[in-house]
């Protein structure tokens, strides 16, 4: 169910804009619906979002990053779809577990309903039950502000995920009809995604498949009152005569988002094509709103398209065969770069190709690897679960570490620079995580919950990973449940010394709130061994037992965070971390 929060919010009738898609999935209508919220904001507008997913998981904690992409962490713990990532950038807010509906969360709530016997011995079904559960969801949520401001937002953009027709996505449709129905037209506007293809053997902009689409809508008993059109090429007049003849939808609201250099054009090309205007007379917004005002994201779309000089920057991972699965990483990587007049140059490294293992079953990946690592100028080493190549990213830290070339490790990025530095230079060489040897005899990186109680030790050596676990209780976390129970969300972490490199980034700060997620932390019965062989734990939680920042005091630069610093990355206040050293030369 929706925090109870969520209803204490009241005032004037919210204005929605729905985003569908037809024909393909992959049109980009997380860009679409964040670029059209941020037109509207630009026009003076308060915007909040809502994604909708029709799969039954309940959220994306559990989902593999190779089907959907990473899973964003929100300030409140909530593991949510990618989009809310693009929501939260474009839209420069703060957003909610609530702001992400499923399936599987619609049906719990239903469910749960159903047992405490609030249905009054009625039969549950599909409608108006689920339907019901849908509208009430959406229209609670969408009161909640999410700007930093008091008061409910003025339009709240819904994006539907999948495209129209899926089996999966029917109670939405419906639910989403009855609530344009109840809320009236002037509060309800439309906005349909769909592809424009063009066969290679003509050569021709072909509608026909964004007429069956929108078809496939309107007998569902929605009827769309903007195209968004993707394509290649700008549509011609002639196609946009004939998607308006047999769509029924005005020329002048058939928006064409063709391909462009990056994504920041997107609401440029809305504005141009007077998407802003047509919207708000959709929605009887013309009397409030005023001239968009895009300076900022004209300065920063076309600062990216004339920049020339590159960074090479070595990605180290596990799950580089789709590149959403580190996509925050990458856009804060863009912010930061931006920043500094540089484009960035991502060489991707799966983690596996440079293990010893990989030399002798593939020599030529492995070589490969070892090329590009070696002519980066800095590395990255992002979260991930699993043993999978995790030797391949300890050669990473380590070839960082010995060659003094920039390091930032991230959550696992973080306990590989630990287990690193634990064997090579403590002389620990099964040092290693329980996470990958639960037998190992130098565990320094441990399954730590949320609430525990870790009792001093002086010999690390001698202690069985089994009896060091015995010390923690386990509410807050589980080995078997993996939904949800891990340490989620926004957290304090202090910094203990303020001539740390990390502190001075952020500000000379004595403490950041970044967001986690992850099981597994460094050992704190080894923080005093590690200290005193020259890494500096400069970073703790709450209560001093959970280490959250290392550096190397000997290193230009060699940080590791057990948070996730790209999530709060902004395209106008890049995270202090990814932008680095250079943050020094701007202040100054």
């Amino acid at each position: 169910r929706p925090s109870e929060s969520i209803f204490s919010f009241g005032g004037r009738g919210m204005k929605y804009v729905l985003v569908t898609g037809g024909v393909v999935s992959g049109l980009g209508k997380g860009v679409t619906a964040s670029s059209i919220g941020v037109v509207l904001e630009a026009c003076g507008l308060r915007v909040t979002s809502i994604k909708i997913d029709p799969y039954l998981n309940t959220d994306a904690g559990t989902m593999s990053p190779f089907e959907h992409g990473e899973v964003f962490v929100l300030d409140d713990g909530g593991e949510v779809d990618l989009d809310l990532g693009n929501y939260e950038r474009f839209l420069d807010v703060t957003l909610t577990k609530d702001n992400n509906i499923t399936t599987g969360k619609i049906y719990q709530s239903v469910l749960d309903k159903e047992r405490k016997g609030d249905y009054l011995g009625k039969t549950v079904q599909v409608v108006p039950h689920i339907t019901d559960a849908i509208k009430d969801w959406i229209e609670s949520v969408s009161l909640i502000p999410v700007d930093g401001k008091e008061g409910q937002a003025d339009v709240c953009v819904i994006e539907l995920g999948g495209t129209v027709g899926d089996i999966e996505s029917m109670p939405f449709i419906e639910a989403l009809r009855q609530l344009s129905f109840s809320v009236g037209q002037e509060n309800f506007c439309l906005i349909h995604v769909s592809l424009i293809p063009v066969l290679g053997v003509v050569g021709e902009q072909k509608t026909k498949p964004t007429q069956h689409s929108v078809r496939e809508l309107r007998a569902l008993g929605l009827t769309p009152h903007f195209l968004a059109c993707r394509s290649a090429q700008p549509l011609l007049e002639a196609t946009k005569a004939k998607l308006s003849q047999f769509c029924h939808v005005p020329a002048a609201n058939i928006l064409n988002i063709h391909d462009v250099p990056n994504i920041w054009h997107v609401p440029l090309l809305l504005r141009n094509q007077n998407a802003h205007h047509s919207i708000l007379k959709q929605l009887n917004l013309t009397s409030v709103a005023t001239a968009p005002d895009l300076d900022s994201w004209t300065k920063m779309a076309e600062t990216f398209d004339n920049l020339t000089d590159h960074v090479k920057i070595a990605m180290v991972g596990k799950y580089i065969g789709l590149t959403d699965s580190y996509l925050s990483v990458v856009k804060a990587l863009l912010h930061a770069c931006i920043a500094c007049s540089l484009k960035p140059q991502i060489e991707w490294i799966a983690a596996s190709d440079l293990e010893d293992e990989s030399e002798k079953s593939t020599p030529e990946a492995h070589a490969a690897a070892w090329k590009i690592l070696k002519s980066a100028e800095c590395v990255l080493v992002p979260g991930g679960f699993g043993d999978r190549g995790v030797s391949g990213m300890v050669l990473a830290a380590k070839y960082a570490r010995e060659n003094k070339v920039p390091y930032l490790g991230i959550c696992l990025g973080m306990q590989i620079a630990v287990i690193e530095f634990a064997r090579s230079v403590l002389g620990l060489e099964r040092a290693n995580s329980t996470e990958f040897d639960a037998q190992t005899p130098d565990p320094v990186v441990i399954f730590m919950p949320e609430v525990c109680i870790v009792p001093k030790q002086d010999n690390l050596s001698t202690r069985s990973v089994h009896s060091l676990n015995s010390f923690f209780t386990l509410p807050q976390g589980s080995r078997t449940h993996m939904g949800s129970t891990m340490r989620l969300g926004s957290r304090r972490t202090h910094l203990e010394s303020r001539d740390s490199l990390t502190s001075k980034l952020y500000g000379d700060v004595c403490y950041v709130d970044e967001r986690h997620r992850h099981r597994y932390e460094v050992n704190p019965e080894v923080s005093q061994v590690l200290e005193e062989a020259g890494l500096r734990l400069v970073g703790k939680d709450d209560t001093g037992k959970r280490i959250e920042v290392i550096e190397l005091h000997d290193h230009p630069f060699y940080v590791g965070v057990q948070f996730h610093p790209e999530f709060k990355s902004r395209p106008t206040r890049p995270s202090p971390l990814f932008l680095g050293k250079s943050l020094f030369s701007f202040q100054n």
